[in-house]
C-alpha cells in the first residue's frame, strides 16, 4: 500500500489543490488548441445537418398544406351536386366554406373549360382553366397533382393549383387554387441564422414562395446551376463557385413535385459559436489562475466542510433523507441545503416517475388496442388494398386530431365544444348544416379520444349516406342533463339527429363504424346507446353517467 503512493507525498489540501489545478490546466490548454483547430470543421458538419433538417421541416409544412387541399378535394368530390351538374348549389356551398382559408374551387370539363370558379360570381362567363397543361397532365395520370406556379388570369396574381381527376357529371377535374402570396405565410426564416433565406420551388424550377435576405419574387426562376444537383430526397449542396462561402439545404416534398430549400452564408451561422468558444477559453484561463492563487487560502477552511458534505452525499446515495448542516462557508451551506432538498426531491421524483410510467403504459396500451381493433374491423369490410388504406387513414386522422388537442392541453382534458369543432373541420359542410346546443364543460382525457372517434364516425357516415350528403340536410347535435330510473347519479344524454336528408336504412352488415358508435361508445362511457334508422334521418343517442365524461 505504501509503495502505491510513493509519488504522492503527504501534503496539505492547498498544495494538492494547486498541483491539481496545474495538472488539469496543462492538458486543458493542449485540448483547447486542438479544439480551436477542429472547431470550424465540426461546426460546419453540425450546420450541414441542421440545414438539411430545416429544409425537411419546411417541406413537411408545405406538404401538410398540400395534403389538406387534397383532402378537401376528396371530400368535395363526393358532393351530389357535381353528379347532378347543380353547379350553382355547389358554388354557393364551397365558396362560403373555403373563403376563410383563401382557397378557391374550379371545376372543368374534358376540354379544360371552366364550369365554375368560386373566385367569380356564379353565372359569369368563364374561359378555359389557367395552366391547362398541368390540368391535362393530372387527368392523364389519374392522380392528384400540384401545378407549377403561374400568373392567374382571374386573380391577377401568381397562383398554384392542386388538381384532382374526377368523373362526375360534366366535371372531369376538380381544382383547388390558392394565391402564392398566401402560401408564402408558411415559408419563414424564423429560427434560421441571420441573412439566411428559404423558398419553395416547383417542378419547372420556379419559385412558388420565398422569404429571407434573398427574397426571390413569385414565379422567378431559381438558380439553374443548382437545381440539377438536388437529386436526393434531402441533403446539402455546396459549391464554392456557385455559392461562395454559402450553404444550401434541400428536401423533396414527399408525394409532390416541389422542393423546399434553405440557404445562406456560413459565416453568420458560425459567428456566435466561435465567439462563445473564444470567450470560454479566455475566461477559463483567468479563472484557472484565480483558482490556483485561492486554493491554499481556502484549503483549511473547506477541509472539514468537504468531509461533512461527503458524508451527506454518502447518506443521500444510500437513499436516506438528510438534514442540512451549518458551516462557516456560505457556498457549502448552500450545497448542504441543496443536498437536503435533493434527498426530498429524489423521493418525490421516484414516486412521480412510477406514476408517469404507469400512466404512459396504460395510455399506450389503450391506444394500440383501439388501433388494432379498428384495423381488424376495417380489414373485414375492405374490398381492396386502396379502400383499406383510405378507411384506416381517415380514422387515424380523426384519432390524431384528438391526440393533437390533448397534447396542446398537456393531456389535462379539453372542452366538449373544442372536440366537436376540431373534428368537424374535416367536413366543410358540417359548419353550415350542423346545429349544436348544450352547456360546454371539460372532458376527461380518455373521453376526448373516445368521443372524438364517435363524432368522426357519425360525421363520416352522414357525409356518405346521411343529412350531410345533401346541401339541405341538417344535423342536430345536443346534450343535456338526464335521469335514469335505475341510477341515482347525475346522467348526461347526447343526441345526434339527422333531418331533411335521405331516409336512413339499417346496414346489411355491422362494420367498424357501427361498432364504434354503438358498442364502443356504450362501453367507453359506461352508458347505453340508442340507434334508430328513421325515414326522416338517422338518430343516435348516448346516455351515460356525467362522472365518466366530465373532468373533476
Amino acid at each position: 500500500m505504501r509503495g502505491r503512493f510513493r509519488f504522492f507525498p503527504k501534503a496539505s489540501i492547498g498544495t494538492y489543490l494547486i498541483a491539481m489545478a496545474v495538472a488539469t490546466a496543462l492538458p486543458i490548454f493542449a485540448l483547447v488548441a486542438l479544439l480551436l483547430a477542429q472547431l470550424e470543421d465540426n461546426q460546419r458538419s453540425i450546420l450541414k445537418r441542421e440545414t438539411a433538417q430545416d429544409a425537411t421541416a419546411l417541406a413537411r409544412s408545405i406538404d401538410r398544406q398540400l395534403q389538406d387541399m387534397a383532402t378537401t378535394l376528396r371530400l368535395l368530390s363526393n358532393s351530389p351536386e357535381l353528379e347532378s351538374n347543380d353547379f350553382a348549389s355547389f358554388h354557393a356551398r364551397t365558396e362560403t366554406s373555403l373563403r376563410a382559408d383563401n382557397l378557391y374551387v374550379i371545376a372543368v370539363d374534358e376540354s379544360g373549360q371552366q364550369l365554375l370558379n368560386t373566385r367569380r360570381n356564379y353565372g359569369e362567363l368563364l374561359g378555359k382553366a389557367g395552366n391547362l397543361p398541368a390540368v391535362e397532365a393530372a387527368i392523364k395520370s389519374g392522380r392528384i397533382e400540384a401545378s407549377d406556379v403561374f400568373m392567374g388570369r382571374t386573380s391577377g396574381e401568381f397562383v398554384y393549383n392542386v388538381t384532382m381527376p374526377l368523373q362526375a357529371g360534366e366535371v372531369r377535374a376538380l381544382i383547388i387554387t390558392q394565391n402564392a402570396r398566401d402560401l408564402a405565410k408558411l415559408v419563414t426564416t424564423e429560427g434560421l441564422p441571420t441573412d439566411w433565406s428559404a423558398a419553395v420551388i416547383d417542378q419547372s424550377g420556379h419559385v412558388v414562395a420565398s422569404a429571407g435576405a434573398t427574397n426571390i419574387g413569385f414565379g422567378q426562376p431559381f438558380n439553374p446551376s443548382i437545381l440539377p444537383s438536388l437529386v436526393d430526397s434531402s441533403g446539402v449542396y455546396e459549391d464554392r463557385q456557385v455559392l461562395p462561402k454559402a450553404m444550401l439545404g434541400y428536401a423533396q416534398i414527399p408525394g409532390w413535385s416541389w422542393k423546399a430549400v434553405i440557404w445562406g452564408p456560413v459565416a453568420t451561422a458560425q459567428a456566435s459559436i466561435l465567439t462563445t468558444w473564444r470567450f470560454l477559453v479566455i475566461g477559463g484561463l483567468a479563472l484557472m489562475l484565480l483558482a490556483i492563487l485561492a486554493a491554499y487560502v481556502v484549503a483549511r477552511q473547506v477541509r472539514t466542510t468537504i468531509r461533512s458534505i461527503a458524508d451527506m452525499a454518502i447518506r443521500l446515495g444510500e437513499g436516506h433523507i438528510v438534514a442540512p448542516i451549518e458551516t462557516s462557508v456560505i457556498e457549502a451551506n448552500q450545497v448542504a441545503v441543496a443536498l437536503s432538498n435533493a434527498s426530498f426531491d429524489r423521493s418525490q421524483t421516484e414516486d412521480r416517475l412510477h406514476f408517469v410510467m404507469n400512466e404512459l403504459v396504460h395510455r399506450t396500451k389503450n391506444l394500440l388496442t383501439l388501433v388494432q381493433a379498428m384495423m381488424r374491423q376495417v380489414a373485414k369490410r375492405a374490398d381492396s388494398v386502396e379502400a383499406y388504406q383510405a378507411a384506416v387513414a381517415d380514422r387515424l386522422e380523426g384519432l390524431s386530431r384528438s391526440i393533437d388537442l390533448l397534447t396542446s392541453e398537456q393531456w389535462a382534458g379539453a372542452s366538449l365544444r373544442r372536440v366537436i369543432d376540431i373534428h368537424f373541420k374535416s367536413f366543410p359542410q358540417a359548419a353550415e348544416q350542423a346545429d349544436i346546443s348544450g352547456k360546454d364543460f371539460t372532458l376527461r382525457p380518455e373521453v376526448v379520444q373516445n368521443l372524438g372517434l364517435v363524432l368522426h364516425e357519425l360525421a363520416t357516415n352522414s357525409v356518405k349516406y346521411g343529412a350531410l350528403s345533401v346541401p339541405h340536410g341538417r344535423v342536430l347535435l345536443s346534450w343535456q342533463d338526464a335521469r335514469d330510473e335505475e341510477r341515482s347519479e347525475p346522467m348526461l344524454r347526447f343526441t345526434w339527429e339527422e333531418r331533411d336528408g335521405p331516409p336512413a336504412h339499417p346496414p346489411e352488415n355491422s362494420g367498424f363504424g357501427t361498432t364504434i358508435i354503438k358498442n364502443h361508445a356504450a362501453a367507453a362511457f359506461g352508458g347505453t346507446v340508442e340507434i334508430d334508422f328513421r325515414p326522416e334521418g338517422f338518430y343516435w343517442a348516448l346516455t351515460a353517467p356525467r362522472r365518466t365524461l366530465e373532468r373533476a
